[in-house]
């Protein structure tokens, strides 16, 4: 049997990228066939496998400017050829599923999401964009040929694979078809439980969120969130957090980077005690800052949320917003708490009323072995051998 592997883009490293690495595990001799490949973001997972990008890679400033070739996306994932292929699989929240495939090719989608700025976060994907309100109009409209095209492609779709409930619901929406929930796969071995199970006067006690820095991942909320907490007007009220003693501030630690990076900066302003750690490539560190923070803030809708996990992994209880793929990850009460609104002060009110000793880090930890990668591999070969025979 024949497989390839189809991504939308090799641009960064993020959850679709771990979903891809684990594909690519379980199908080694598997070629990637992706619209652009950009090295230093994500080569150390896929050094020596056969990656064939689409003519995007070689137009102008193709790598790096890949969003201004937005409406030949379409077409370039049309023109790879793949009819030697028995099986294909591909890995999308955008345009990958839109192959085109032989007929007697099995083509599984593992759906992160319906493409975002198409459809429920299109109108917020405009007001965010940087331009002027005459080229947004432009952009509106080749959304909308986009939007065309991509309920198209989702019908050549046999069996969708999709992370979460949440986003199954989407799919039944938006493309009018049935999925299988499978979760993505978290390298759960990779973190640990802090043996300072109880912090002290003496550590550096932080609070940690992390994520690309784009708008919808909420992280300036989480700022302002620390800025109401460190005021001169909130520090004589009465908290809860054990671990924050009366006179000292409230540590925020930050890891990503992104787009949104310089709006979120001039937020937080001089506030010595908000650090942005950048994009953190080496996992010891990354490990390192889970396990010894005092919880990890979840401010976004996600559609299930891979870092959230990783967090629980390290038996740290996570802050999540009330909503999307969190829901089904977190736990009230044992792995986490919840705010139900999405804003500065929800969180701010969390953190105060937040004591570290209610959670148990081996539960924690414990919970997060059921979304493993070995527990995915094994559902995904499941899924395929159950539709490998075709008519």
């Amino acid at each position: 049997m024949k497989v390839a592997l189809i991504h939308d883009h090799l641009a960064q490293d993020g959850g679709a990228e771990k979903v891809l690495k684990a594909l690519a595990e379980l199908f080694p001799n598997a070629p990637i066939y992706t619209l652009l490949y950009e090295k230093k973001h994500v080569n150390r997972y896929f050094k020596n496998r056969c990656i064939k990008t689409s003519i995007i890679q070689r137009l102008p400033f193709g790598i790096k400017y890949y969003q201004w070739y937005l409406p030949f996306m379409p077409i370039a994932v049309e023109f790879f050829d793949l009819t030697e292929y028995d099986l294909v699989i591909s890995d999308a929240s955008a345009f990958a599923k839109g192959v085109i495939t032989s007929p007697h090719a099995l083509h599984i989608c593992y759906c992160h999401a319906p493409t975002r700025y198409l459809w429920d976060y299109t109108h917020k994907y405009i007001t965010e964009l940087q331009y002027n309100k005459y080229f947004k109009k432009i952009i509106s409209l080749v959304l909308n040929y986009i939007r065309i095209w991509d309920r198209t492609a989702a019908d050549r779709v046999d069996k969708y694979i999709t992370n979460s409930k949440y986003v199954k619901e989407k799919i039944k929406k938006y493309y009018q078809h049935s999925s299988t929930v499978i979760y993505p796969p978290v390298e759960i071995d990779k973190f640990y439980i802090s043996q300072n199970l109880f912090y002290n006067n003496q550590q550096e006690n932080y609070f940690l969120v992390g994520a690309r820095i784009v708008p919808y991942k909420r992280i300036d909320i989480v700022i302002q969130a620390f800025k109401i907490l460190n005021s001169c007007k909130n520090s004589e009220k009465p908290y809860r957090t054990a671990s924050v003693q009366r006179g000292k501030k409230f540590k925020l630690k930050i890891f990503g980077d992104g787009i949104d990076m310089e709006r979120i900066k001039k937020i937080a302003g001089d506030d010595k005690n908000i650090e942005f750690l950048g994009y953190i490539v080496d996992d010891k560190i990354k490990a390192e800052l889970y396990s010894n923070c005092l919880a990890f803030i979840y401010p976004q809708e996600e559609d299930f949320g891979i870092t959230a996990v990783e967090a629980m992994a390290s038996g740290r209880p996570v802050m999540a917003f009330n909503k999307g793929g969190a829901v089904e990850t977190v736990v009230e009460g044992k792995t986490g708490i919840f705010f139900n609104k999405q804003t500065p002060e929800a969180i701010a009110e969390t953190v105060k009323n937040f004591i570290p000793s209610d959670f148990n880090p081996q539960e924690i930890r414990e919970h997060s072995k059921q979304f493993s990668k070995e527990r995915f591999k094994k559902q995904i070969l499941e899924f395929i051998s159950k539709y490998q025979i075709r008519n």
